[in-house]
């Protein structure tokens, strides 16, 4: 059976994933990319560094974000948001990187594989985690669909 997702389905698919794809444009070429992010039920949440995709968020802030879930090809749910790009600076740059790491914290490696490298300060010292760019999408419009069997 093919379906639409309620707003709560949608909600809920949104809220338990990591991973979603932004797609972007520069008004000429399409650009889809793999994003960690955080949703509050108002905003998407993530962050970036200096690149393409950046460099088209603040070009065109419209913007078009999927999350999916499958379980197999006649099990499966998707949704769509449409939003607009905010690049957040100072305080509300702070508050977005809290929010997206407090939610993403949990999926980090566990400390008992490499304890080392999992201590707070090892991991506030760790730049590699952390993007110079956080950024929200405002959101306008979310769709969902679905198929089960």
């Amino acid at each position: 059976m093919l379906g639409q997702l309620n707003e709560q389905q949608s909600f809920n698919l949104l809220t338990s994933q990591a991973l979603g794809r932004l797609g972007c444009t520069d008004g000429r070429f399409p650009y889809v990319v793999p994003v960690t992010y955080h949703y509050d039920g108002e905003y998407i949440y993530g962050q970036t560094n200096e690149g393409s995709k950046l460099s088209m968020l603040r070009l065109n802030p419209n913007v078009c974000f999927e999350v999916d879930s499958m379980t197999d090809m006649a099990n499966w749910q998707s949704v769509i948001v449409t939003g607009k790009f905010e690049e957040l600076h100072n305080g509300d740059a702070s508050r977005a990187s809290e929010k997206l790491f407090r939610s993403l914290f949990t999926l980090m490696t566990s400390r008992t594989i490499h304890p080392h490298e999992h201590e707070v300060a090892t991991l506030l010292e760790d730049q590699s985690r952390i993007k110079r760019v956080m950024y929200r999408i405002k959101v306008e419009s979310i769709t969902g669909r679905f198929e089960k069997q």
